[in-house]
């Protein structure tokens, strides 16, 4: 593939989505859907072969794996996407100046966004249909691991664009390799918005290599506080939910701070995630109270390089802290402006840490795995920002539309 002559063949093939109506794009969104659902058979038929050069035991394997089940959610938030109000032509300002002259700010298509992903076969379609839906062309670069699933996906979405006489080049995969990764960040004039959603070192590299316009998003290292005046039963659920709802993803918990006043429930907080068999990477005090009630085997110390780990595995490290200064101080110090937690009775203590943590989404009483684009009632979501310029937090379709001004006038000049 001539890598220049595809994004060449991207930018023009945005143009023509300016031409489509919301209902339009709606259309083709729920005739995706509909084939997502139709022909399951060959896009498991390609996952089971990424599938079968992944070990079972690594804990992306579950993120690469689609089902039945997972088809048909990914089916239901892409017509919910298409259900949306559309995020394009609002007037977000509007004046007149003592000129006469009539400014209007309006919401618009980007115009290519380009994508880089690891082994998440979903994001394919989450991208497809977020950005369709705002009028963007997308460009997607994702990981070998998930090659043959990405193919098949971008395959059938292009059969449903050309039914509708839409340029499949609105959707353009790239070859799953680091030259193409690398050409990607080089496109200046043909994509106008890169998002890498993946680990630290891929944003990392995006944000170090690229010449076109960057969102970090993704790498999540997520800690939750268990404060002095916390609910026992309440933090056991939140943190096992937390921890092992899907240990893979970014929101998932990697490191439990707790006050020391509430050692004397660690063994009986920790009692869920010892049914899940998840190793805790415990500091001093935790390990001391653990020992002898935690499994031996699932039990180590921790070390300086538990804390800050995102760790994408059964796994989770254990802080003591004697204050909540000093929970925020831990916070402040590991963590990657994901998302935070605290759990606790004592509401000064809750505004407090929702006010000092610096993180897109900061959660009293609540787990993180809450962050998350549907979650948060956008639809779905392209990635989770974790950066302050421009969007953060959960990115969907607003977050992926920028705008212009349209200035009308009765032939003012200016002095």
């Amino acid at each position: 593939m001539n890598l220049t002559e595809a994004f060449k063949n991207v930018k023009a093939a945005s143009k023509g989505l300016a031409r489509l109506t919301d209902t339009q794009r709606n259309e083709i969104l729920l005739a995706v859907a509909d084939a997502i659902v139709d022909y399951k058979e060959r896009i498991l038929a390609a996952n089971e072969k990424d599938l079968a050069k992944m070990d079972p035991k690594n804990p992306l394997y579950d993120r690469l794996q689609l089902t039945e089940k997972r088809l048909d959610d990914i089916a239901d938030d892409m017509r919910n996407v298409a259900s949306l109000p559309s995020p394009l032509g609002h007037v977000t300002k509007k004046k007149t100046l003592p000129n006469g002259l009539r400014l209007c700010r309006v919401s618009v298509p980007f115009g290519v966004i380009g994508m880089i992903y690891e082994a998440r076969p979903n994001v394919t379609y989450d991208v497809f249909s977020l950005c369709f839906k705002s009028g963007n062309a997308c460009v997607l670069k994702g990981g070998s691991d998930a090659d043959l699933s990405n193919q098949a996906s971008v395959e059938l979405i292009h059969e449903v664009l050309e039914r509708f006489d839409v340029n499949p080049d609105v959707v353009t995969l790239l070859p799953a390799t680091h030259e193409a990764t690398g050409e990607m960040l080089n496109a200046v004039g043909y994509i106008d918005l890169c998002i890498p959603r993946g680990g630290r070192r891929l944003i990392d590299f995006v944000r170090d290599t690229a010449r076109i316009p960057v969102i970090e998003t993704g790498a999540g290292v997520v800690n939750t506080y268990f404060d002095k005046d916390a609910d026992l039963e309440m933090g056991k659920a939140i943190v096992c939910n937390a921890k092992t709802r899907r240990v893979s993803v970014c929101n998932a918990l990697d490191c439990l701070i707790i006050h020391e006043k509430r050692l004397g429930d660690l063994v009986k907080l920790m009692k869920p995630l010892h049914d899940h068999k998840v190793t805790l990477y415990a500091d001093a005090p935790s390990y001391q109270i653990l020992t002898g009630h935690y499994p031996s085997i699932l039990l180590r110390p921790a070390t300086e390089d538990s804390f800050g780990t995102e760790f994408m595995d059964y796994k989770m490290a254990i802080k003591t802290v004697t204050s909540l200064d000093e929970a925020l101080a831990h916070i402040d110090q590991y963590g990657s402006g994901h998302s935070e937690a605290i759990i606790t009775q004592n509401e000064e203590s809750a505004r407090i840490f929702q006010q000092q943590v610096d993180a897109a989404c900061v959660y009293w009483n609540a787990p993180t795995s809450f962050t998350d684009g549907a979650q948060f009632g956008l639809g779905a979501e392209i990635g989770i920002s974790t950066q302050k310029l421009g969007p953060r937090g959960p990115m969907a379709l607003e977050e992926i539309t920028t705008y212009k001004w349209l200035i009308e006038g009765e032939g003012q000049t200016r002095p």
